[in-house]
């Protein structure tokens, strides 16, 4: 199956996978899928608590298994690119806990796509042996770990 706009936007599914359509970035759809995760997380943080903003995450975990695998099944192909849905959930669990200031809302957002790119150790090895959709998320949730965990070391020595 060929991805267009058209397809995309009338398969509720992969609407979702697809971010809502930022997945269809000509350049860097996991960026561009990056970039429409921040405005959504500000919402989750504005009107949830700290659980509930957890359980949310988990949600969205659970939900992104099912989305990207149909997606990618559907598609024919691992992890196409514009399947943008574990960045939407990478990203909210790099910013756990991470104060709301541009500037730290701007290094989770070059952190988590620096691990996501670079893919180190086990998230690379991951990425290629683990199928379907909970492969398509884990590697995004475990970069999401790796940002989170250097944001909340620069906070510690900074004193946030």
């Amino acid at each position: 199956m060929t991805v267009t706009s058209g397809s995309v936007f009338k398969n509720p599914v992969h609407f979702l996978a697809f971010g809502f359509g930022s997945g269809l970035a000509p350049k860097a759809p996991g960026t561009a899928g990056t970039l429409v995760a921040i405005p959504l997380y500000l919402v989750l943080i504005h009107w949830l608590n700290l659980y509930a903003y957890l359980g949310a995450i988990i949600g969205a975990f659970i939900l992104g298994i099912y989305l990207c695998g149909r997606t990618a099944s559907d598609l024919g192909v691992h992890d196409h690119g514009g399947i943008v849905w574990d960045e939407f959930v990478g990203f909210w669990i790099t910013m756990i806990l991470v104060p709301l200031t541009w500037y730290w809302l701007l290094a989770g957002f070059v952190l988590f796509r620096m691990f996501d790119i670079l893919k180190p150790f086990p998230i690379g090895l991951l990425d290629k042996k683990v199928q379907g959709g909970f492969g398509i998320m884990l590697d995004d949730v475990i970069a999401g770990l790796y940002a989170c965990a250097v944001l909340h070391t620069a906070m510690y020595f900074t004193g946030f």
